[in-house]
């Protein structure tokens, strides 16, 4: 038996892995749960995201990237070999060629990073491609004829804002702010307007629950639990879309800018083409209430949220995989 071909998002929240003929297998939180005194892997994935803030003190749930890059290197190339063992592409005495995705402006030394933790998990050829790039191509976007495609992924702990024509990016950003960030802050604002502490995973509940970015187009409440920081005891509060809105505020003023950005960056020609077109919004933070209306109000063209933002990049990776032999030779690791 011959080894199968894999495509990875390899991303900061979650790890998604296309096997070629078999389409997108695994779709897991990027989290492993260790054992401090032992430094052994307890779970991971899914089973390990349970623990998040859950957990007695000599167990950690670490997520072992950070704005899109490993930020320890050790757990990331575990949880790759799990991942890789679960879904048994290994051939008998051959390994698998892994196409990686990975931020436009990561420096040569996270690029080498990434490579080894797949090297390491058990791939015979590295590929390395820019995400923007896969997920317009998941996104069902023609990206190899001359005209102007702009795609804005923003993941978990990156957003990748890029113009696409001819098969490459002509202009692009990466900021990291993303999901995570967006967590973070509706934390923080918890935390300062009713001094109740609340963890990342509740963070995420109310930003997916009731939060929207376009200000009056959600009015929503939601209830939730947290630990008083005056009294140190149990306590309920209630949360509306509103507040959310501003929450989030700065941040997405941050995303709009890096898009406004990278247009004001695009040939003209080029321009023409995005008016006709739209933009198209892939990743995680593309399900975010109201982004999408937001990015058309202020950048002045369409903007559309791709058909299955979460999973663009890993179906641009199975498309990739498909013509793998004929990717540029610079891309081979």
């Amino acid at each position: 038996m011959f080894a199968r071909d894999i495509g990875i998002d390899l991303g900061t929240a979650n790890v998604l892995i296309h096997v070629k003929g078999r389409g997108i297998v695994l779709n897991e939180p990027s989290v492993v749960a260790i054992d401090k005194n032992t430094n052994r892997v307890l779970a991971v994935g899914e089973e390990a995201r349970k623990m998040v803030g859950r957990t007695p003190g000599n167990i950690v749930a670490i997520r072992p990237l950070k704005d899109g890059v490993i930020a320890d290197f050790d757990v990331t190339e575990a949880m790759l070999k799990h991942f890789i063992n679960k879904l048994n592409v290994k051939g008998f005495l051959s390994k698998p060629r892994i196409l990686i995705c990975c931020p436009t402006n990561i420096t040569s030394v996270e690029q080498k990073a990434i490579r080894e933790a797949a090297e390491k998990s058990g791939g015979k050829k590295i590929y390395l491609e820019e995400e923007p790039k896969v997920a317009a191509i998941g996104a069902g976007m023609d990206i190899f004829q001359p005209s102007g495609n702009m795609v804005v992924d923003i993941g978990g702990g990156t957003t990748d804002v890029a113009v696409l024509s001819m098969g490459d990016i002509v202009t692009s950003s990466s900021i990291k702010m993303a999901g995570d960030k967006f967590d973070a802050e509706i934390l923080n604002y918890i935390k300062r307007e009713y001094k109740l502490l609340i963890g990342e995973r509740t963070a995420e509940n109310i930003k997916i629950g009731i939060g929207t970015v376009f200000p009056g187009s959600r009015s929503e409440e939601m209830e939730i639990r947290g630990r008083d920081m005056v009294s140190g005891l149990p306590r309920t509060i209630s949360v509306r879309s509103e507040e959310v809105e501003q929450a989030l505020r700065e941040h997405v003023a941050v995303i709009v800018q890096a898009a406004k950005t990278v247009l004001e960056r695009t040939p003209p020609e080029l321009s023409a083409d995005i008016i006709d077109r739209g933009v198209i919004l892939t990743g995680g933070g593309a399900l975010l209430h109201g982004i999408d209306t937001l990015l058309a109000e202020e950048l002045k063209v369409p903007v559309l949220v791709a058909e299955n933002p979460m999973s663009c990049v890993a179906i641009g990776t199975g498309v990739m995989l498909d013509n793998i032999d004929r990717l540029p030779k610079r891309r081979i690791i």
